[in-house]
């Protein structure tokens, strides 16, 4: 059934940005025409908040050291906000090229285990079964094995 995740960044400036992210975030990418380059991501996860309002969506990156990646980004002259300390994760925003904001941030929470597009469509197919351990059948012993029993 889901086999992915496809998240749109809209831009005034759809080259810049995505040459930021092909050339300084190094993301793999494909260019299925005209330009058009889809980026591949590392895996992902989705949370659900409570709202008083639907159809609000968040995107943000996800990285190992928020403060090396602000640094990183600074000597490719590509600023930042503050590090903001949240609790369950540290966050900034790195400003793309193109004006918009792009949020990342270093977990603190936990995270479920990468979904393989393989394993997510095995388990659309699939209801989950419990399965129980089968007691081990005793293996037959050999004749030889018998007769050096007896003599003991």
């Amino acid at each position: 059934m889901i086999i992915g995740a496809h998240s749109i960044i809209y831009s005034t400036n759809a080259e810049a940005d995505r040459a930021f992210l092909r050339d300084v975030l190094g993301l793999s990418h494909v260019d299925v025409g005209d330009g058009w380059l889809i980026f591949g991501l590392p895996p992902a996860e989705v949370a659900v908040h409570p709202s008083s309002n639907n159809d609000v969506h968040e995107f943000y990156l996800m990285c190992d050291d928020v403060r090396g990646l602000v640094d990183e980004m600074q000597l490719h002259g590509i600023s930042c906000a503050a590090v903001e300390d949240l609790g369950w994760g540290e966050r900034t925003h790195v400003m793309l090229p193109g004006g918009g904001q792009l949020g990342i941030y270093q977990p603190r929470h936990a995270r479920p285990r990468a979904m393989g597009a393989k394993t997510a469509s095995r388990r659309a197919r699939k209801p989950a079964v419990r399965r129980t351990r089968q007691p081990k059948a005793k293996k037959a012993r050999s004749r030889s094995a018998r007769k050096n029993s007896r003599k003991k």
